[in-house]
């Protein structure tokens, strides 16, 4: 191609241009739909906790998740997974049914008392309706790849009230150690302004009283590495553990209904036979408490329970704000052991157990800093990044790719749900290849 005499800057400012409508218009959808989908939720929780016998309903909500997915949502299941895979191998324009699929999937979930997040749905609907544009404008594969993350920003933004993390999460979930910068600009104004929307709407996100902040010093450093690491190997086990369930029930259980069905039989009769209602739904209560006052040990491995049944075994919902619970309580919990302020680390534990289930430590550090202080920021990278080497390479998001292995080799480009057999493939490779020596 013969190159143009025209000064840069004339190709930018287009450039700028076409990001800056399409972003805010993606936004505006995506902000939308997550005020939407968040009043729904308050409704649904509300009526549950009012009404505590719908919990005895859950294996009948399962069964009618599972069966809605079956019968319209078979090309959309993957959820999230799907949206990174088209992200990087684009194919498909993603089906509009996702977003009410998904919206009224996890609407029921939450109804009925399933222990389910709210970051998967907004993240879909988001990704759904920005995915449109691709007929609207016929844009092409770059261009598709680039909205697709736009709606990522947005949902994630608008959900949580956090926009400078959702910007980098949009640009960071897609793979290990790698961020394309390219999209940089249109995830930023997708996630600032679906984050505004939301409030034009009337949503009121959590707030957490952080308390003061201990100062930069050795001890507190030295913590924030060793609860980091137990924090990273929480968020790996959640995710095996879910995984696993979920390769299980798919296994033994053929009809897809039933999946849900059966583990909302489980769910239902824990919680209600064990009075164990703090540890289903998304428990935004528990986890303030968790920064107020010390609670029982154990709350973080209860919840990491509940939830691991009811995502293992087909609830719809997201993984994000369980995550967050399982962090702040587990802190909650580390705290007086390691004598430090329970608010401190149950923060850490909110964004750092996340960061190592999704490798996603900027966007949690991020995250740490827009719901705390700034002042946190120092404590929650190191937090952050320690729990994302420590999760190893897993994670909640099978199809996010291996960009740059973290520490041990792993093929560049490979999925993540790919590579336990990419592993035991070489350990027989290698175990043949000694034998014959």
């Amino acid at each position: 191609m013969k190159p143009s005499g025209r000064p840069e800057l004339f190709d930018l400012l287009p450039y700028l241009g076409k990001w800056l409508v399409l972003a805010s218009a993606v936004a505006a959808l995506a902000g939308s739909a997550s005020a939407f989908f968040l009043f729904a939720l308050d409704w649904a929780t509300g009526t549950r906790i009012a009404n505590r016998w719908l919990i005895g309903l859950l294996p009948l909500a399962g069964f009618a998740v599972g069966w809605l997915y079956l019968r319209f949502g078979q090309h959309v299941e993957a959820g999230n997974n799907l949206l990174i895979d088209e992200i990087h191998d684009p194919k498909k324009v993603i089906p509009l049914r996702m977003a009410p699929l998904v919206l009224g999937g996890t609407v029921i979930s939450h109804l009925f008392g399933a222990s389910v997040g709210r970051e998967g749905t907004a993240v879909q609907m988001g990704g759904a309706l920005a995915d449109q544009f691709t007929h609207v404008f016929k844009l092409k594969h770059e261009d598709r790849r680039i909205i697709l993350m736009a709606g990522i920003s947005a949902g994630f933004a608008s959900v949580f009230g956090t926009p400078l993390a959702g910007a980098i999460f949009g640009l960071e979930v897609l793979a290990i150690g790698r961020l394309r910068y390219d999209a940089l600009f249109p995830c930023l104004v997708a996630a600032i302004v679906a984050d505004q929307v939301g409030l034009l709407w009337g949503v009121h996100h959590t707030h957490y009283a952080m308390g003061a902040i201990p100062p930069i010093a050795l001890w507190p450093l030295a913590v924030m590495i060793i609860a980091g690491a137990l924090f990273g190997l929480t968020g790996k086990i959640f995710a095996d553990a879910t995984h696993a369930l979920s390769a299980w029930v798919k296994k033994h259980v053929r009809y897809a209904p039933l999946r849900p069905f059966l583990g909302g039989a489980v769910v239902a009769a824990a919680a209600w036979y064990l009075g164990a209602d703090r540890y289903i739904g998304l428990g935004i209560p528990t986890i303030v408490e968790a920064f107020q006052q010390p609670l029982a040990p154990y709350d973080f491995a209860a919840k990491m329970a509940f939830t691991i049944a009811s995502l293992g075994t087909g609830f719809k919902g997201g993984e994000v704000t369980p995550l967050f619970y399982i962090g702040a309580t587990l802190g909650n919990a580390l705290a007086p052991l390691f004598n430090m302020p329970v608010a401190l680390l149950a923060g850490i534990g909110f964004v750092a157990v996340f960061a190592g289930a999704a490798n996603t430590p900027i966007a949690s550090t991020l995250m740490a800093m827009e719901l705390f202080s700034t002042e946190i920021g120092v404590y929650a990278a190191i937090a952050c990044m320690v729990s994302y080497l420590f999760s190893g390479h897993t994670g909640i998001y099978r199809s996010q790719r291996v960009g740059h292995a973290k520490h041990r080799h792993a093929p560049e480009g490979i999925k993540l749900g790919e590579l336990p057999a990419y592993r035991k493939a070489e350990r027989e490779r290698a175990s043949t290849e000694s034998r014959e020596l």
